[in-house]
Formats: structure tokens, sequence, C-alpha cells
């Protein structure tokens, strides 16, 4: 079974420079303010590498893949 990612902000550690949403427009969305707003659903095969792209590259490394839970 293939393992399911999403995209997850750390709200505390970013400082809303809106990298993420320029490496990353299919999943990423700023508020007013240019911080991040995400859905937390799972990100798709095809767009793995633009979410790995937006995770090495954030400033404050305040982005992170992390494991959605397998339902039974």
């Amino acid at each position: 079974m293939k393992r399911r990612l999403a995209l997850v902000v750390d709200a505390v550690a970013c400082d809303g420079h809106g990298v993420c949403a320029e490496l990353f427009p299919e999943r990423v969305t700023l508020d007013r303010w240019g911080f991040p707003l995400l859905d937390g659903a799972g990100i798709a095969p095809a767009h793995l590498e633009h979410a790995e792209r937006a995770v090495v590259a954030c400033p404050r490394l305040a982005l992170h893949l992390k494991e959605l839970e397998r339902k039974p």
C-alpha cells in the first residue's frame, strides 16, 4: 500500500513569505496576510514533487509532509 502524505504548516514558525503558494499553487492558497491555507488532504502522486520543493524552499522551515493515517 502506498503512503499518503499531506502538507502541514507550523503556524508558529511561519512568517507568511508566500514561497509555498508560489511553488505549489495547486494546493496552497494564502490568506489576506500572506499565510498559507491548507486543507490537509492527501497529496496526489503527480503533485508530490511540487510539495517536496515547497517544503525544502520554506525560509522558516514551517512546512512539512505528514503521513496520513490509514483507514482500516
